[in-house]
């Protein structure tokens, strides 16, 4: 649509400059003017301002000029539509920023969809941009979509209820969806449409009431995560266990956007495929980080595993270090 009507721009500037090229070759050889004299008849027959003549005109002249005249008419009434509406498109800011954006969003693959940006969903948004994991939020509030909008933090704005908004957000590329909206039978209906669109994304979703866990699950969702129980455990933990909470509470404490704790897949680690135990890749020594958890191809957790323990394919290593040694886990093995 932008082309189509960055076309039309030009061919009105184009017909402008051949109504006012034609009416001064008209003036100059059919009424015999100067080229000053010509310039001008041209521009005051074309503007209609209603000036006499430079001087009498003959028939043919005066034939030319009525002919001049309903061009100009004609060219000078489109032109104007055109331009304006250019101009106007052009001064559109919002209308550009969301086409920005919906470009942006068109060109992830395997990203995150987070539906709702409240406060489940804003605390979402913060750990995948301190991961540098690509992310699109679907909010169906206006005002909200209009304040946090930007190239960095792609909206959408719209009802995820609605196949047409979560398709916008690209459901059939994406790796996870996390359904945050507070309320359960509307994260129920994402996590049934979402599940239909793509079978093999992973699908989180909140809930509030134990009696909708069962429902979410056997919808599709993957894992459903129960904020005010997780809370209410936490707060119990601090009473029975507080240093042990706080240090793990401090895991998730970011430096600068960096983070303390990462997962680290087998293929990472072995690149040519070639099985190796945890000794061998000598992870401590190469970067600083320590292993504290492993998890099987099965899905089943070894938590400090053993140095002799062999990696399996598809396999993960969960890793603990300061920020500059994840880097340096980063820089390493290039993840």
């Amino acid at each position: 649509m932008r082309n189509i009507l960055k076309n039309r721009f030009y061919v009105a500037i184009l017909l402008l400059i051949g109504t006012l090229c034609l009416g001064i070759l008209g003036f100059r050889f059919l009424a015999f003017y100067t080229w000053v004299d010509a310039v001008y008849m041209t521009i005051i027959t074309i503007s209609t301002v209603g000036f006499g003549e430079v001087q009498p005109l003959n028939d043919t002249a005066k034939l030319f000029t009525v002919l001049l005249i309903l061009v100009s008419v004609i060219v000078l009434g489109y032109a104007i539509s055109v331009i304006t509406e250019y101009i106007l498109k052009r001064s559109n800011v919002e209308l550009l920023k969301k086409r920005r954006v919906q470009k942006i969003i068109d060109n992830l693959k395997d990203h995150v969809i987070v539906v709702g940006y409240g406060r489940n969903g804003k605390q979402a948004v913060q750990k995948l941009t301190t991961y540098k994991r690509s992310f699109v939020v679907i909010e169906r509030d206006e005002e909200i979509v209009n304040r946090f909008q930007s190239e960095e933090m792609p909206f959408i704005l719209g009802n995820a209820n609605e196949d047409e908004v979560l398709i916008e957000a690209g459901v059939k590329r994406a790796s996870t969806l996390i359904s945050a909206l507070p309320d359960d039978s509307d994260n129920l209906f994402v996590v049934l449409s979402a599940r239909q669109m793509n079978t093999a994304m992973k699908i989180i979703s909140r809930a509030s009431e134990e009696t909708t866990y069962r429902k979410l699950k056997f919808a599709g969702a993957d894992n459903v995560i129960m904020p005010d129980k997780i809370g209410g455990d936490h707060m119990a933990s601090l009473v029975v266990v507080p240093d042990l909470v706080e240090f793990l509470d401090n895991l998730q404490v970011t430096t600068a956007g960096r983070v303390n704790v990462q997962e680290i897949t087998y293929e990472a680690v072995c690149p040519d495929h070639v099985t190796r135990t945890i000794r061998d890749i000598d992870l401590r020594n190469r970067t600083g980080c320590s292993i504290i958890g492993y998890k099987s191809p099965q899905g089943d957790y070894v938590i400090n595993p053993e140095a002799s323990m062999l990696l399996e394919k598809d396999s993960k290593l969960i890793v603990i270090g300061r920020p500059e040694q994840i880097e340096n886990l980063h820089k390493e093995f290039a993840i």
